[in-house]
């Protein structure tokens, strides 16, 4: 019987909590060093410290620094969303349920910007690692090929809609999508050319107007409308845009 209570005891709501919050404060400073100095310069020692914990216990949680950097980024959500299918999420079911394409691409820009935002750091400390790190390359590889998912499920809407771009497959539509939402490009524009998040949600909602529902029906050309005797991206984009 004494046997059983110390049991339980050690098993205690209490010292469950802790261990969530040992683990939060472990992730915390993992983010918070691999965001400010990179992977490879973020040792583990280091992480300890900023957690305030022992050495002993980050890799009693974590094993490896490789483990460490993949449960950073399986915890930047958080709450009951993370564990859902990225198709099951209330933004996605908002994306599929707008008949209007540009409407449909608009909302996924919007997306975009807002994981990028909260993300688009940690996402270049991975696509780094990866280079160096084989865990970590698995890890690129499957967020790669989540997004590439995303992207091709999204396409496959349009398809059935009948709106991609004449002359464009659907594969080739998808890889064109994958590509203008790659995190690497949101790294090159916001982080490399200090881009406004705005401004990049814009160009990427033309950028996939443009490319994925093809160029606007052919109107006469003017000299405010045109530069060069060409229509710009913009002014293409901007035809597909619903209006209000």
């Amino acid at each position: 019987m004494a046997s059983d209570v110390k049991g339980r005891s050690y098993d205690s709501p209490r010292r469950r909590a802790q261990a969530a919050e040992t683990r939060r404060a472990i992730l915390d400073a993992a983010r918070r060093l691999f965001e400010e100095g990179g992977y490879a310069s973020t040792p583990v020692p280091s992480i300890a410290a900023e957690a305030n914990v022992a050495l002993k216990t980050v890799y009693l949680a974590f094993e490896t620094k490789a483990g460490l950097l993949r449960a950073v980024w399986d915890a930047r959500l958080g709450g009951e969303e993370e564990a859902m299918p990225v198709l099951d999420r209330s933004w996605f079911r908002e994306v599929t349920a707008e008949a209007d394409p540009a409407r449909k691409l608009r909302l996924v820009a919007a997306q975009s910007r807002r994981v990028k935002t909260s993300s688009g750091r940690l996402l270049e400390v991975i696509r780094t690692a990866a280079v160096t790190d084989p865990e970590i390359a698995t890890l690129w590889r499957d967020i790669e090929a989540k997004l590439l998912g995303v992207q091709r499920a999204i396409v496959n809407q349009l398809g059935d809609a009948k709106s991609v771009a004449r002359g464009l497959t659907r594969r080739e539509a998808t890889d064109v999508m994958w590509t203008l939402n790659h995190p690497t490009v949101w790294h090159l524009l916001v982080r490399e050319r200090s881009w406004s998040p705005r401004r990049y949600e814009t160009w990427l909602y033309d950028a996939f107007c443009l490319h994925l529902l093809g160029p606007p029906a052919a109107t006469p050309m003017t000299p405010t409308n045109s530069v060069g005797g060409h229509r710009t991206v913009s002014q293409n984009a901007r035809q597909h845009r619903p209006s209000g």
